[in-house]
């Protein structure tokens, strides 16, 4: 979709890096802060928030020797990443990992997964105790062949009761024991029932349901997609094949439980969506002010996404619609808000569920190399930083969704009347098809609504929204 830029950006922006270096060139990071000179050095270049951070200024150290005091301070790299970034409740989505192979997974939808993607949320009552509810089954998992299935609830793992301090390390074990519960009208009880359940390395099909509703004059086409995964843009191109044969006259999109992915498998499905805009802009990136000065000079271009007709070399098979119907809950979030928001401009967007995240940022993999990128990688470690560099606006210069964007029909998915998904029936579904065949009212909200606190995608690292690859050749290396 884009050529990195390798060089000339390269001594532009080295100007900036350093200015009293030459003179200390003899001074290089000892082995035991290459992690921190690593990350010092990226998000110096990259953060979004760059200029907001004294401590990351272009100015801030003369030299390399009086840098590595800086970074000696901070002995444990996850804490320097730490104070490095702007506060978070600005910047919520920026983290680092110690292996970047687990990263790379992470990204593309494979993980240590037991199979149950799952939402939490406060006890009724509680501020501190929480509870789980599932909210589907991943196929080919552990999950997939137990006892457990969409609308289960859980209040504790191993006899052990979910709290907002606890329930990353419990749920994090790679095999645990699930203690099921039920909601008694008032609370949330134990239930007597539990399911043992192992991770494995499991790579998530985010195709969980594609299918035709017929209803009246109207085939509705209907894609359950639950992540921006680059690595299955054939099958996503493949699941509009079908629909473009089967002659659908209408789309609903549900991405109540997509936290995001790639920005280019976003592109590319709102290219699926529609077809009619080859070559206009989609979304328009806007990176820390030194990045984006130098690009707003030399190659404007460069900072937008478009609507594309192809996957590589393959076509895409695109639908022409002038409508879609998109269902979101609070875990939609990123590249799922990023085609909404994208789409507005070109056709008629019906939002229908929850309010979004409001994940209006993008990030990078960035890596200990001469380029920050694959190449080249320190081998004396594994991490890597997935720093926030650049937020993301429509066509029409509009972003500013920080807290979520609302939707048209406001109704609020409800663990007591999930419904069964895909099923024309399912409360969420039903008011999609209502508004499209214009034959049926929303479905009355009769269901308990918790408070939610977070999923499975969140604890996982993938309500992303990321670019594959930073600009290369921004750093001048020192000696």
């Amino acid at each position: 979709m884009k050529t990195p830029f390798k060089f000339a950006l390269l001594f532009f922006l080295s100007g900036f890096i350093f200015q009293s270096c030459q003179d200390n060139d003899d001074i290089a990071a000892p082995k035991n802060l290459e992690v921190q000179n690593f990350i010092w050095k990226g998000l110096n270049q990259y953060y979004l928030w760059q200029n907001d951070v004294p401590n990351l200024s272009d100015d801030r150290f003369e030299n390399q020797a009086k840098l590595n005091a800086f970074l000696e301070g901070y002995p444990e790299p996850e804490k320097l990443f730490d104070a490095l970034r702007v506060d978070k409740s600005i910047d919520k989505f920026s983290w680092i990992v110690d292996d970047y192979l687990e990263l790379e997974g992470s990204l593309q939808g494979t993980t240590k997964n037991d199979g149950v993607d799952f939402g939490l949320s406060y006890k009724p009552g509680s501020n501190t105790e929480i509870f789980g509810y599932v909210r589907y089954i991943i196929p080919n998992s552990d999950a997939a062949n137990k006892a457990i299935k969409r609308g289960d609830m859980f209040t504790a793992v191993n006899g052990t009761q979910l709290t907002i301090n606890n329930y990353q390390s419990l749920l994090a074990a790679e095999s645990y024991t699930l203690n099921l519960a039920t909601y008694n009208g008032t609370t949330i009880v134990a239930n007597g029932n539990s399911v043992p359940l192992t991770k494995t390395v499991l790579s998530e099909n985010p195709i969980l349901i594609k299918k035709v509703i017929n209803s009246g004059s109207h085939k509705i086409g209907y894609l359950m997609y639950n992540g921006f995964y680059a690595n299955y843009d054939t099958q996503l191109n493949e699941a509009f094949a079908f629909f473009k044969s089967e002659g659908v006259t209408d789309l609903v999109l549900d991405l109540r439980y997509n936290g995001g992915g790639s920005v280019e498998t976003a592109t590319r499905l709102a290219s699926m969506i529609t077809g009619q805009f080859k070559g206009k802009v989609f979304a328009k990136e806007q990176w820390n002010p030194k990045i984006q000065a130098y690009f707003e000079a030399e190659n404007p271009d460069y900072l937008n996404n478009y609507f594309t007709d192809k996957i590589e070399s393959t076509p895409i098979n695109s639908l022409n619609m002038t409508k879609v119907y998109i269902l979101t809950t609070k875990s939609t979030a990123s590249a799922s808000e990023l085609v909404i928001n994208g789409l507005k401009p070109h056709i008629d967007v019906i939002q229908i569920g929850d309010v979004t995240t409001g994940k209006n940022v993008g990030s990078v993999t960035l890596y200990d190399s001469p380029t920050f990128g694959k190449q080249n990688r320190n081998p004396n470690h594994r991490y890597a930083m997935q720093p926030i560099v650049l937020k993301i606006v429509n066509s029409v210069g509009f972003g500013d969704y920080f807290n979520g964007l609302t939707p048209d029909v406001e109704q609020k998915e409800t663990i007591t009347t999930y419904g069964v998904l895909g099923e024309s029936t399912e409360p969420l579904l039903s008011t999609a098809i209502g508004k499209i065949t214009g034959t049926a009212k929303m479905a009355k909200q009769i269901g308990k609504d918790f408070n939610y606190f977070k999923d499975s995608k969140s604890l996982n690292g993938q309500n992303q929204m990321y670019i594959e690859e930073a600009p290369e050749g921004l750093l001048k290396s020192l000696k």
